[in-house]
């Protein structure tokens, strides 16, 4: 019997199982072990030839990996174009270091990031504060809320013939947006916990939706703390672009207590986000002790 190979995209992973999208149809399929032998995990976006079953009964083999334009660790997904990095201006209130991770995570995988700003309406003035911070440091941003219809269709003109990862810390909204963008979607959505203030996770395993044609969504599970693996005291620099402007005393200047430094004098002077500083100063302490 003629063995057939077919090549489609991984859209969702569960229980072993990998579910690959193939011109309109899925196929459920399994890893080769030669996968395993040669330490290949298959990821939610990749490109993957996959034998075809025989049957309606039979599962699909994956047979090969394409290799990756880039990847993320968390979320585990990979050939992203873009990363919504959505927050809320409160309930929960943002977390901005994490903000930053995010940032940094994207721009370290050459993801564009955009960050979204979310649930506007229970305080404009608060998210237009947090925009301005980030505007100003060449960052794009769009401000959202589930109930306001302008901010739906400018999200949804941002998702059109891109795969966008959704990330963010729980409670966020981010399923609540994608509702909102794709009606009849359905994605579960959790109330915040009103005695930790923090959002309840919903999403339980990541998942590559078809929103429009070649237009590609993936809603993650929600989480608050990030690890960046390879950025260390030296480099974190070199992911805030603001800092690029002005040239320190020594060239090796980290900004953070050496005499003359430019971008600390600059923060003073209000031409550098403080916030963004202050982040900065705190993962670079992180960086210091270790992940």
């Amino acid at each position: 019997m003629e063995i057939k190979i077919e090549t489609g995209k991984i859209i969702k992973i569960l229980g072993g199982f990998y579910y690959i999208y193939n011109n309109d149809y899925i196929v459920e399929c399994r890893a080769r072990g030669s996968l395993r032998n040669d330490k290949i995990k298959p990821l939610v976006g990749d490109i993957a030839d996959y034998r075809v079953p025989i049957d309606e009964e039979h599962l699909g083999y994956i047979e090969k990996i394409y290799k990756r334009k880039n990847y993320l660790i968390r979320p585990p997904v990979s050939n992203i174009d873009q990363s919504i990095i959505v927050f809320s201006v409160k309930n929960p209130k943002p977390n901005f270091i994490l903000l930053d991770k995010f940032l940094i995570n994207s721009i370290k995988e050459k993801i564009e990031p955009i960050i979204c700003i979310n649930k506007i309406d229970l305080d404009k003035d608060k998210a237009e504060e947090i925009s301005n911070n980030y505007i100003n440091s060449g960052f794009k941003v769009i401000l959202t809320s589930k109930d306001i219809k302008e901010t739906i269709v400018k999200l949804r003109n941002m998702l059109k013939n891109k795969t966008t990862v959704f990330a963010g810390p729980s409670g966020t909204g981010k399923s609540s947006l994608l509702n909102e963008v794709k009606p009849g979607l359905g994605l579960k959505t959790g109330e915040i916990s009103q005695k930790l203030k923090r959002g309840k996770h919903t999403t339980r395993h990541v998942e590559m939706i078809e929103i429009y044609k070649k237009s590609w969504v993936v809603d993650t599970a929600g989480f608050s703390n990030l690890n960046l693996n390879g950025i260390d005291k030296y480099n974190l620099k070199e992911y805030y672009n603001e800092f690029d402007d002005y040239f320190c005393k020594f060239n090796d200047c980290l900004h953070y207590k050496e005499p003359g430094c430019l971008v600390r004098k600059e923060v003073d002077n209000g031409k550098i986000s403080k916030l963004r500083y202050n982040n900065y100063l705190k993962i670079f302490n992180e960086t210091k002790e270790g992940f």
